[in-house]
């Protein structure tokens, strides 16, 4: 049918009411008979092994029974060459050879009483197959002479060599393993590495080979690892030979020992104006003017393992007088930020007062450097990292340095934006949704935030979406609704609105059909009780029941209907409760 746009009409619908008869069939039941009288034929049961090894025994024995008691005789058809039947029991035995391999099929054992001679009872027809006796399972066997020790840092590697007699898959396993060495299971191997302080013996190892059955172990045995011979430790350095009076003295050598020991430190003719670490073998110190023009020799740097020792070669230092070098200090910043200035000014003196000039290395291509003030600035406009850069300070003979630097360019945070154009009126009893559009030039993740919202309805902090539905105890207007986004660090809002709730209008509507008088198989309807309208806001999908349990009501009004488009039907019932089908569907649109 055709839906239009109406309001205040009459809808008619017109409908058959089918009653479809219900048809019970009865089957009649099982009529039972009785035999007669007589003699019975005997039972026999029993499942036959179908399968012996050649060189094995086969026996089987059915069972049998009759009901009057009748001695019963046995019979074999297609019985093997090599068994032998007992028809008293109806046993089938015999022990085949390797000769008599094969399938012996359509063995059958019957089975008769004393007075039905002919009438024969059989077990069904079956198979026997004579096969190979399988092997018995032989133990694996394992050989190898493992070594018993091994020097600390050298590999140790050994494989033992294992066989099975019936060709199983080994698998190997260890007992008492050496924390330091590895074992593969797979074949058996043990291997590793032992450092010096695997030093020791290690007993009571086992290695088994398994097929699954049956083990086979080598003999118990042990491994010694061997501690190394102790070596001297390694020193290097070059030390300065002269120091100007008033400045820093430092030479800090290095020192290693490849057996790992721990090290001690000393020196022989330290000069007095400087300080020795025996932990770490540095030697330093400030002479004053009163050491300038001396010479300290003979000093001798050494360090030792415990065991050994090993010493630089004996150097001297000379006091001099002269220039001393300019001090420089500062701390600059290591980040800043694209589009905003970056400016570090380090401090500079010289003990002489001698004149100052400044130079940089690994300046950023976006700052610029003051060689009369050492200071640098700039302004970045891209992101990056910059590093190793180094401020110096000189006095013509002597420099002084910072130590180096990175600066780290961050882009500088842009505000998110969110666009929308919220609806600014609601009616009630219709839901309201608005979700604006928000973005972030930075990527930087969102949320969302609402000012004065209508008390009727719920808001997300995650997408912005502002949702509900007002009822007629909403009915007013909420101003100065504010909807706003955060990346975390800035914020943007829309402007301003407000939400008018507005009372809707309902709408009413008038069904009416012409009563059924037959059932579908043309009898006449007699018991008709009533009529039954559905109707909803989705076609066929029914929310809302109207009874009417009147036959004489052929219309009804519906009425207090929201806005939307409303679809309905009618079905009639009767007094047992049986129901027609659906009419057709018939829809109105309420404005």
């Amino acid at each position: 049918m055709t839906h239009r746009r109406f309001r205040n009409h009459t809808v008619r619908i017109t409908f058959a009411l089918t009653v479809v008869p219900l048809l019970v069939t009865m089957a009649p039941a099982h009529a039972g008979r009785v035999k007669g009288g007589g003699n019975t034929l005997p039972q026999i049961s029993g499942t036959p092994a179908t399968t012996v090894e050649a060189g094995g025994t086969y026996s089987f024995r059915p069972s049998a029974s009759d009901a009057e008691g009748d001695t019963l005789r046995f019979r074999v058809g297609a019985k093997p060459a090599w068994a032998v039947f007992d028809s008293v029991t109806g046993t089938l035995s015999g022990r085949p050879g390797s000769a008599d391999l094969g399938t012996y099929q359509g063995v059958t054992i019957s089975v008769t009483d004393s007075r039905k001679g002919n009438n024969w009872v059989s077990l069904p027809a079956y198979t026997i197959s004579v096969v190979a006796p399988v092997a018995a399972n032989l133990p694996p066997r394992i050989t190898g002479t493992p070594p018993t020790s091994v020097p600390a840092g050298n590999p140790y590697d050994f494989r033992p060599s294992a066989s099975d007699p019936n060709g199983d898959p080994l698998s190997f396993r260890i007992s008492n393993k050496p924390a330091w060495a590895n074992f593969n299971a797979s074949n058996g191997e043990l291997s590793g590495l032992p450092g010096a302080g695997d030093a020791g013996v290690y007993s009571s190892i086992v290695i088994e080979a398994s097929d699954g059955s049956t083990t086979a172990a080598l003999p118990t045995f042990s491994i010694a690892v061997e501690a190394p011979a102790n070596r001297a430790p390694l020193v290097t350095g070059t030390p300065a030979t002269s120091v100007i009076a008033g400045q820093s003295y430092a030479f800090q050598p290095a020192a290693s020992d490849p057996d790992g020991d721990t090290l001690t430190w000393s020196v022989a003719n330290a000069p007095a104006w400087a300080t020795f670490s025996t932990a770490t073998g540095r030697l330093s110190g400030t002479p004053d003017a009163t050491y300038a023009g001396l010479t300290f020799g003979g000093i001798t740097v050494s360090v030792s393992d415990g065991q050994a020792a090993t010493s630089l070669a004996p150097f001297s230092i000379t006091v001099q007088t002269g220039n001393r070098a300019p001090v420089i200090g500062g701390t600059p910043a290591t980040t800043a930020s694209t589009g905003q200035a970056y400016a570090f000014q380090p401090t500079g003196s010289d003990p002489d007062g001698d004149t100052l000039t400044w130079s940089v290395a690994n300046l950023p291509s976006w700052a610029q450097f003051s060689s009369s003030t050492g200071r640098i600035s700039g302004t970045p406009s891209t992101a990056g990292t910059f590093g190793g850069i180094t401020v110096s300070v000189s006095d013509g003979r002597l420099s002084s340095t910072l130590a180096a630097f990175t600066i780290s360019v961050q882009s500088a945070n842009r505000a998110p934006t969110i666009t929308g154009n919220p609806p600014t009126s609601a009616t009630t009893g219709q839901p309201y949704s608005f979700r604006p559009s928000a973005s972030d030039a930075d990527g930087d993740p969102l949320t969302y935030s609402i000012a004065n919202k209508p008390a009727w309805a719920s808001f997300s902090t995650t997408n912005g979406q502002l949702t509900g539905t007002p009822s007629s105890t909403d009915v007013g207007t909420t101003s100065n609704v504010v909807i706003s986004v955060s990346d975390g660090k800035a914020s943007a809002n829309l402007p301003a609105f407000s939400v008018a709730v507005l009372q809707a209008t309902n709408g009413s509507v008038t069904l009416s059909w012409t009563p059924p008088t037959t059932n579908s198989d043309g009898t006449p309807l007699v018991d008709l009780a009533g009529y039954r309208i559905v109707y909803g806001q989705t076609s066929r999908q029914y929310s809302a029941v109207l009874d009417i349990p009147a036959t004489s009501v052929t219309s009804a009004m519906i009425e207090n209907l929201v806005p939307a488009t409303w679809y309905f039907a009618v079905k009639a019932y009767t007094r047992t409760g049986v129901e027609s089908d659906l009419s057709n569907e018939a829809s109105k649109t309420i404005l």
